[in-house]
């Protein structure tokens, strides 16, 4: 079964648009369709992000790869 990228965000425990729990209210304008993510979803923690011509590389520095 495919997860969406939606279904990926809903499930996951922190808003990777500013880092705080997803549980709390308020996130329908932390992050636009086209940003990058910026935090980790796993633990809230600034993810290291590069932006590419081709698309982005995002990665957590405290989580197991």
């Amino acid at each position: 079964m495919t997860v969406t990228e939606a279904q990926r965000r809903a499930q996951a425990p922190y808003c990777d648009g500013c880092g705080k729990p997803a549980a709390q209210a308020g996130h329908e304008h932390c992050s636009g369709p086209t940003d990058v993510p910026r935090y980790c979803t796993d633990c809230g923690r600034k993810l290291a992000v590069q932006v590419l011509p081709t698309g982005y590389e995002a990665r957590c520095v405290s989580c197991p790869q």
